[in-house]
């Protein structure tokens, strides 16, 4: 499959989030490669209050202020790694959530990373996508567009459901999630 160039990305966090749906994020493990369509997306447009970004620019969040297609990877609630990317121009914090996959290629090793998971539930959520690409904190700052060891691919166009965002104790109502409809790899149907 061919590479996501920077240009093909849309500049808006909005409309970044809705275009990664059916794309496929790769990742060239030291052990194989693993491939998966990202299946569930969530937006966190600039002056969110509940994006990464809010304190404004930091030595840890810096990644989220770099130009669109810079990888984010944070630990959340002290125990899972979640991916998110810089979504803006250079200089604006924003990001979007890379929430879920339907894993395609190298499922066995996904599996290794994540034992005695079903299919289904391998990369459901964003943090057993990152468990199960081996995701950790080494690779925030890599380029989407450019890594040799985690990288974005063209996929199909499918079709798109919106949703409220999950997970979050304030600006819940906000319809920034984005699935592909009928897909059971969703983390949670809408």
């Amino acid at each position: 499959m061919p590479r996501l160039s920077r240009r093909a990305l849309p500049i808006a966090t909005v409309d970044l989030a809705r275009y990664l749906i059916g794309k496929r994020l790769v990742r060239a493990h030291p052990r194989g490669l693993m491939r998966g369509r990202i299946v569930e997306t969530e937006a966190y447009p600039p002056g969110d209050p509940t994006g990464y970004f809010r304190p404004g620019l930091t030595t840890s969040n810096a990644p989220l202020f770099a130009v669109r297609g810079t990888a984010y990877v944070r630990m959340v609630y002290g125990t899972c790694f979640n991916l998110n990317m810089a979504a803006e121009t250079e200089g604006v914090g924003s990001s979007v959530l890379i929430r879920a996959l339907e894993p395609e290629v190298g499922i066995e090793l996904m599996c290794g990373f994540r034992p005695a998971s079903r299919l289904r539930d391998l990369a459901r959520g964003p943090g057993r996508l990152c468990a199960a690409l081996d995701i950790g904190r080494e690779l925030s700052g890599a380029d989407l567009t450019t890594s040799s060891v985690l990288w974005l691919e063209s996929g199909r166009t499918t079709d798109i459901e919106v949703s409220t965002r999950i997970g979050l104790s304030r600006d819940q109502h906000r319809r920034l999630r984005f699935l592909e409809r009928g897909s059971p790899f969703v983390s949670f149907p809408p």
